[in-house]
């Protein structure tokens, strides 16, 4: 009976071994045509990545005049609009100096007053003299003819002559001081003058100096790196927080250089983000494709002519802009990890941007304000200190 199982043993195991042999042909057959298929139909049509980070512009918050810190307005994670107080500095010294530029100007407008006055003098002085000349060379004429006839010695003529002289003399220096003052004045109106202007240049300099002991947000976004404290003592330039705009954020995706083949501007772009998952997708295009690879802006780049070198499929930053509804209902953060697939049926657009921007990419009008209060407040001393503006108080 044993050697009849024995026997049945070694006729069954070909059998099983070609069985599992036309099987795994077959796996083997159905792994490579859903590979071929999974290229025909989507591999070839998109690349993705996960080295994906949101990154947006970080707007640091530094003063233009030094002072201490008297008051801070907002702290990390706060939401601010654009205009809004973030630090105020004492402004004792930036008011005194306001008040000596005010000052200063005020004197300056009413010393130009006075030269319009003496040129106005001056020219009636030169018609005095003029009259005096013509009165003294009718003398003289009288005084040489009746000298001719000998009515009158020669003394009493001389005298004539003197005086005609003396009249003359006069009259050119009266005409003297009249050029020099008129060259002061000269197609100037009081506000055009040189020397109101260079003390209305002060007021305006002391004025927003003054303005600026009030830090404002020069955009809306929440507030990061608070480090500024109060009491503090503040220089020019130092770093005191940051304003990030969460709405204006974008997607730099690193691309392996093998992926760019294909890849252009405008192309569709399917972004998940980790904080979210798969359930939420953001949309969004291709902006722009890096000018060099990651390494190539390295602190330290590598030196490949060194000899010591090894090949590496480098990275290159590929920018994506998201659809601001999409922000709107999931914001994100700066440095979050995002998976970014790119659609690149279409192939019609660049790889690089053909035309230069039409307008500033990034901008602010909070500070235009400040500018336009100190031309008000020159115009107002101005007008106050001109004789107009006495005339209108009378």
């Amino acid at each position: 009976m044993a050697d009849d199982n024995a026997s049945v043993q070694p006729k069954s195991n070909p059998r099983k071994r070609k069985l599992f042999l036309i099987i795994l042909v077959l796996v083997v057959v159905l792994a490579a045509v859903g590979v071929w298929l999974w290229h025909s139909l989507y591999g070839k049509w998109y690349e993705s990545t996960d080295d994906a980070y949101v990154n947006g512009n970080v707007v640091s918050i530094t003063p233009l005049t030094g002072g201490t810190v008297t008051s801070i307005g907002a702290d990390d994670g706060d939401l601010v609009h654009a205009g809004q107080t973030l630090i105020v500095l004492d402004p004792a010294d930036a008011r005194i100096a306001l008040q000596s530029a005010q000052a200063n100007l005020a004197r300056t407008v009413r010393q130009v007053r006075g030269l319009y006055t003496n040129v106005d003098a001056q020219k009636a002085q030169v018609g005095t003299r003029k009259a005096d000349v013509q009165r003294a060379q009718e003398n003289f004429n009288r005084r040489k003819n009746l000298a001719a006839g000998g009515a009158i010695s020669q003394e009493e003529l001389a005298h004539a002559r003197d005086d005609l002289t003396s009249a003359q003399n006069a009259l050119n220096n009266a005409q003297r001081r009249l050029a020099t003052t008129q060259a002061l004045v000269d197609d100037t109106q009081i506000a055009s003058h040189p020397e109101v202007q260079a003390a209305a240049a002060q007021v305006r300099d002391a004025y927003l100096a003054q303005a600026r002991t009030t830090i404002v947000a020069p955009v809306t976004g929440y507030v990061a790196k608070r480090t500024v404290q109060l009491g503090q003592r503040l220089q020019p330039g130092a770093t005191t927080m940051a304003v990030i705009p969460l709405d204006e954020v974008w997607i730099d995706a690193n691309f392996k250089e093998t992926q760019l083949r294909q890849m252009r501007i405008g192309q569709p772009v399917t972004i998940t983000a980790d904080i979210y998952g798969d359930d939420v997708e953001y949309k969004g295009t291709v902006e722009s494709l890096g000018a060099g690879t990651g390494s190539a802006f390295a602190l330290l780049p590598a030196q490949n002519a060194t000899g010591n070198w090894i090949k590496i499929v480098q990275r290159v930053p590929v920018r994506i802009k998201l659809e601001p509804d999409h922000l709107r209902d999931h914001p994100l953060r700066i440095g979050l990890s995002t998976v970014v697939d790119v659609d690149l049926h279409d192939t019609n657009g660049a790889m690089l941007a053909q035309q230069p921007p039409q307008q500033a990419s990034f901008s602010t009008q909070v500070y235009d304000k400040q500018l336009g209060e100190a031309d008000d407040l020159i115009a107002r001393l101005i007008h106050d200190n001109s004789a107009m503006g006495k005339a209108a108080q009378r």
